[in-house]
């Protein structure tokens, strides 16, 4: 699977909004994954500051060296997420964005592309499952395609 839209339409992602949208979006308050993807052309120049917010006193800015080892070209995806409540987590992912000091410390690299209304987000209900579980396994099958991990998950294994 190369996570392309078609491909995830296919295993049942739906939304496709803007992220800047999800309040007013049909997005379910159940569990499941979701993908986040960009489409903000290329070649890719990263913002030097994080818009997003600083969550405990932190600065979610990360190197430039940092956001480039992690990022794959051509690729949409940028982050694969879970969540026990879909509507709650996109929200908060949303407002850490937004600069509010939310405790939404995972993806944040997406904050640093330069374009960040060309966020967009997909999601998948997930019942009967366990959203981690089906997160690890989206995020495995991602890296056995691209060798890597989409560009913000996993920041600490930073170009891993």
């Amino acid at each position: 699977m190369e996570f392309t839209r078609p491909e995830l339409e296919a295993a049942g992602f739906v939304g496709w909004v803007p992220l800047s949208t999800i309040r007013t979006s049909a997005c379910p308050s159940s569990n499941g994954v979701y993908m986040i993807t960009y489409s903000g052309g290329s070649p890719i120049n990263f913002e030097d500051r994080s818009c997003g917010g600083w969550f405990k006193g932190k600065d979610p800015t990360v190197s430039r060296d940092a956001l480039l080892a992690n990022w794959l070209e051509g690729v949409e995806v940028v982050y694969i997420g879970k969540a026990d409540q879909l509507r709650r987590r996109l929200t908060q992912f949303a407002d850490f964005g937004a600069g509010k000091p939310v405790g939404h410390w995972g993806g944040r690299l997406i904050w640093q592309l330069p374009n960040v209304d060309a966020l967009r987000v997909a999601w998948k209900e997930t019942p009967g499952q366990v959203p981690v579980k089906v997160e690890s396994e989206l995020i495995a099958a991602f890296r056995q395609a691209h060798g890597k991990p989409p560009v913000a998950n996993d920041p600490h294994r930073l170009g891993a």
